[in-house]
């Protein structure tokens, strides 16, 4: 399929503006300083799982993943400031240079992912909340606990307790009030949004900054990387009947990561993504994208691109003079 490899062979792997510094390269985006408080970011076509960044890259993702975010940030701007300034192409958002806050702030509606996987362990508590005993995987909780990670600059990042949290001064207790009742209502706002469209938000991760001292949401929200969503027709009846749900997230790349033998334990040898395999995954996203926002995913071609970023970010800097 012509289409299928062209979009194989173009991919955003890494990009290389002449002009601004690139201060680092995270997993998945590419972050330039354009000014003191203002960074150009790339959202590459990268895909990582269990903090490890695959070798082969997925087509388009970093498009949907930055237009889906664009989509989300619009949804939540009367909850918390975002740091988004502006979306000049698919692939770039313009945002706000912010003080980052490491911890990953995880809320989960739903026993499933690494939380099951803990209860299944015999576990019964994760990051200081105690799981219900006799749950079903996939079975929604009471209400939505939060599970708070370290993000880490490299290797794996680790759950943290909020005690912990506190003991260790990584955020100061007034600030971490008002970061967990914002991501509350963020769940609760996303929650929403994906029920009219016939989906659950099961779990998600939200990240946090400081942007001359007010509580800033950065990074994505509500995206399939950051988020698990569940299709909700159906839903009671798979779980009644122990089946696995039909949902929409990365959860299926780890498992079939697994199932090639990794987890990324040391040791272990990151396998290859087939590119029938890479296709899908892309195809999951662009539904994801569609079932959300109500439209269609439709690609820009990328040839070139380190020449489009030039032109992006010199355009943004002359219109600041």
């Amino acid at each position: 399929m012509a289409e299928m490899q062209e979009a194989l062979e173009n991919c955003i792997e890494s990009t290389h503006a002449s002009t601004p510094i690139r201060p680092y390269r995270g997993k998945v985006r590419d972050v330039y300083r354009l000014q003191e408080d203002i960074l150009g970011i790339v959202v590459t076509d990268r895909i990582s799982a269990f903090d490890h960044i695959m070798k082969q890259p997925i087509p388009f993702k970093g498009q949907i993943l930055n237009r889906l975010s664009e989509f989300s940030f619009d949804k939540v701007r009367d909850i918390v400031p975002v740091h988004i300034i502006d979306v000049p192409h698919p692939n770039v958002t313009i945002a706000r240079n912010c003080d980052l806050i490491p911890i990953e702030v995880v809320v989960r509606g739903y026993l499933t992912g690494h939380a099951w996987r803990t209860y299944k362990s015999g576990k019964r508590e994760l990051c200081g909340v105690t799981l219900p005993p006799g749950m079903k995987e996939h079975e929604k909780f009471n209400e939505p606990i939060l599970t708070p990670a370290t993000k880490a600059t490299e290797g794996h990042d680790e759950d943290i307790a909020e005690e912990e949290i506190l003991e260790r001064g990584i955020v100061e207790p007034e600030l971490w009030s008002q970061i967990r009742n914002t991501a509350f209502r963020l769940f609760e706002r996303g929650t929403r949004v994906a029920a009219e469209q016939g989906l659950i938000l099961v779990d998600t991760k939200y990240e946090f900054g400081l942007y001359k001292g007010e509580l800033t949401l950065i990074d994505e929200v509500h995206t399939s990387d950051s988020s698990r969503y569940f299709y909700a027709d159906g839903y009671e009846r798979r779980l009644e009947e122990g089946k696995p749900q039909k949902q929409l997230s990365k959860e299926f790349l780890r498992e079939w990561l697994m199932e090639h033998g990794f987890q990324g334990l040391e040791g272990q040898t990151l396998p290859d993504l087939p590119d029938s395999f890479r296709w899908s995954i892309y195809q999951r996203y662009a539904e994801l994208f569609s079932t959300l926002t109500g439209s269609p995913f439709t690609p820009v071609p990328v040839s070139d691109f380190d020449t489009t970023l030039d032109g992006i970010f010199k355009a943004y800097l002359e219109n600041q003079k």
